[in-house]
This record gives structure tokens, C-alpha cells and sequence, in this order.
């Protein structure tokens, strides 16, 4: 009795743990099964959209430029998206704010290549576009700069390309604007030498105008914390200049404007694409810097439909007239569907290879790479008349 007892007791305890073994296992095969089911919806739904990812200083000392910009991407993304998309696949745009700090940005670049993009938008500012574009052009990641005029950024990389300028392009254009439009023999340069973008413009600038016979009576400098200009302009002011070159951004132009002015200098200002914005920063009075002149990518005064249909969609959802930087933004989404689509694929390498070929016409205009994926392109001179800003004249580069 007590034998069949404990065969009983062992067969039941079998039982148990067969039964058990039964269900762990049919659990185990539904969770496959569930794990599975996910990566096909995952898959399927990767299968339908295109992932762009961009970057731009949206918080931050910087944070001005990186939003007109990535507003201009963001609103380039959804005319395509509106529009059928790229070859019928919606654009999962993903934007990361990367403060305008370069460790940020390399940070935020990681990031969203481990989302699966297919195209970068961006950098914005010159210096951690630099730091990602060596990350992109090693993982094959086609990227655009819409505004990273730093030379440096594209050279040698064969998956890196820019829509803007570059620094040296600007600085030679104005040296030649200085001789041949504004006639004069003796110019003056003033510059930020905490800046790249300064110093880059500044020393090209200064290459070309002694090639083209320009004296050049002084050359000042001060530091990127600086607020007080009067030693500097003072002896500016002694060197009696006709053209006065200051490359740097609209807020420190802001500032150095009007102590220009009380310091007696009545040379004429020229600068580039960073000025744009000097006369909202000054908020009134533009008296200091009327007449200035500038280089820029685009006008809004050009009355081409392309240019008039991306002004008034901009100021219908932002409120607000574009930069160029919003403009060039949104020129880079659209390159960047050109070449896909003319690719027939998102494959890195025939991306990269469509974008180095590319034949594009764009709001800031028709646009083709040149070896080092520069942009050979028409520049704008922009004049500044009163409260406003007016198209001068167009101008190629020699």
C-alpha cells in the first residue's frame, strides 16, 4: 500500500510538472510569437516612411539660428509629406537640439543615426558641424549643412555636401564687389578673432582685395565677449577708410554699429551672410548702419514664384519673414528628396552619388557641387535702406 501510495504520489507529481512544462512552453510561444508580430509591424512601418534626422541649436546662446533654420526644414518636410511624400513614403523627420555645443551635437548625431535615418539636415553653426560631419562621412550617413560655411566641413568627405557658401566664396565676392561695384581704392577690417566664420572671411577677403589693388589702411580686432569697440575704432576712425569689412553675426554688429558712428566713421559697412537679422536686433533706430551692404543667399524682394510661394507659406505658419538660414533649410530637405528619389533608393551610396551630381533649383537658386561638394552658385548683395532690406545686385564669383 504504501509502495502504490508514493507511485501515486510520484505519478501525480509528473503530471504537475509536465502540465507546468506544457504551459511555460506555450507562454514561451506566444511571447515569440508577440516579439515577433512587433518587428514586422516595426519593419512594415519603417517600410513606409523615410527617416531624416536633423540637428540645430534650438536652446542655447545660438538658438536664434537653429530654430529660422530647422522652421524652414520642418516646413519643407510637410509640403512633401502633404505632397505625397518621396516616392510615396512619408518623411519621419527627427530633430535633436544639440545647444549649439559640439559635444551635444556629436551626441545628438549618435543618437539619431541609431534610430535608422537615412539623411542628416544639419549641422547649423560651423564648429560642431565640423565634429558631426566627420562622424556622418565614417558611417556613410549622407548629410547636408544648409549654413556651415566653414571650409573644412565638406573637404574630403565624400558623404557630406552644403548648401551655403563658404567662408573664403564670401570674402572673395565682397573684396570684388569693393573694386569693381563700389570704386574704392582704401578699405578698412575689423574682425572677431574668437571666430572662425570672422577670421575665414576676414583673411580671403583681405587675399583677394590686395590682388585686386585695394590699400588696405587698418586692420583691428576684439574678442567674442566684447562690448566696447572704441580703441579699435578709434584707429580705424584715424586710418580715414572708404570701405569698413566687419564679418561677424548681426548682434555684435548691432552693438558695434553705433559706436562706429560716434567714434566718426563715415566709411561704408560691408559684410557677410551673418548680418542678416541687424536690423530686427537694432529694433528702430537703423540709422548706423544705412547703407551697409552684405552677402546673402536669397532675397525677398526676388519676385520668382519659387521664392514668393516659400516666403508667404513661411509667414503664414510662423508669422515672420525667413532668414536665409530658414530658406536654406528648407532648400536642403529638398535636395535631399531630389537625390533620393533620383536614387530610386535609400541606400547611403547612391544617395551620396545623386547629391554629388545633383543638378538643383532651389529658393536660394539653381545650385551644382563642385569637388569638395561646395555649392557653385550665384551670391545676393543685399543693401540695407532704412528699415529694410533690398536686392543690389546679383553677383558670380570670378
Amino acid at each position: 500500500m504504501k509502495k502504490f501510495k508514493s507511485l501515486m504520489a510520484f505519478c501525480l507529481t509528473a503530471s504537475m510538472f509536465f502540465t507546468a512544462c506544457q504551459s511555460n512552453t506555450a507562454n514561451n510561444s506566444e511571447t515569440s510569437n508577440d516579439v515577433k508580430s512587433n518587428t514586422q509591424q516595426s519593419q512594415t512601418s519603417s517600410a513606409d516612411t523615410i527617416k531624416l534626422g536633423a540637428l540645430g541649436p534650438l536652446t542655447g546662446d545660438v538658438a536664434i539660428y537653429g530654430v529660422t533654420a530647422t522652421n524652414g526644414a520642418k516646413l519643407a518636410v510637410e509640403e512633401i509629406n502633404k505632397n505625397g511624400g518621396i516616392d510615396g513614403k512619408q518623411i519621419e523627420f527627427i530633430l535633436e537640439d544639440e545647444k549649439g555645443d559640439t559635444t551635444e551635437a556629436t551626441n545628438a548625431y549618435t543618437k539619431l543615426q541609431g534610430e535608422g535615418i537615412v539623411g542628416l539636415i544639419g549641422d547649423i553653426t560651423s564648429k560642431p558641424t565640423v565634429a558631426v560631419a566627420e562622424l556622418a562621412n565614417e558611417d556613410k550617413v549622407p548629410m547636408i549643412t544648409p549654413t556651415g560655411t566653414q571650409f573644412n566641413i565638406t573637404e574630403g568627405k565624400e558623404f557630406v555636401y552644403r548648401v551655403c557658401f563658404t567662408d573664403p566664396f564670401q570674402g572673395e565676392v565682397l573684396a570684388q564687389y569693393a573694386a569693381d561695384d563700389m570704386k574704392v581704392k582704401k578699405v578698412a577690417i575689423l574682425t572677431n578673432n574668437s571666430s572662425d566664420y570672422s577670421q575665414g572671411v576676414a583673411k580671403s577677403f583681405k587675399d583677394e582685395a590686395e590682388k585686386l589693388g585695394l590699400e588696405i589702411v587698418a586692420e583691428e580686432s576684439y574678442g567674442d565677449a566684447d562690448t566696447d569697440f572704441s580703441a579699435q575704432l578709434t584707429n580705424i576712425a584715424k586710418a580715414d577708410p572708404e570701405v569698413l569689412m566687419v564679418p561677424d553675426y548681426y548682434q555684435k554688429i548691432a552693438l558695434l554699429a553705433p559706436q562706429a558712428k560716434s567714434a566718426g566713421i563715415e566709411a561704408k559697412f560691408i559684410g557677410p551672410d551673418g548680418w542678416d537679422g541687424v536690423i530686427e536686433q537694432l529694433k528702430g533706430d537703423t540709422s548706423t548702419v544705412d547703407g551697409a551692404l552684405f552677402t546673402n543667399h536669397y532675397s525677398l524682394d526676388d519676385k520668382s514664384d519659387k521664392v514668393q510661394n516659400f516666403v508667404n507659406s513661411y509667414k503664414d505658419e510662423y508669422g515672420e519673414n525667413p532668414s536665409s538660414f530658414s530658406a536654406l533649410s528648407y532648400d536642403a530637405v529638398y535636395m535631399m528628396k531630389q537625390a533620393i528619389e533620383e536614387a530610386g533608393s535609400t541606400d547611403p551610396q547612391a544617395i551620396s552619388d545623386k547629391l554629388a551630381n545633383i543638378d538643383f533649383e532651389g529658393v536660394t537658386g539653381k545650385l551644382k557641387f563642385d569637388e569638395n561638394h561646395n555649392p557653385i552658385k550665384s551670391v545676393s548683395i543685399i543693401k540695407i535702406d532704412g528699415d529694410k532690406y533690398s536686392l543690389d545686385t546679383v553677383k558670380d564669383v570670378k
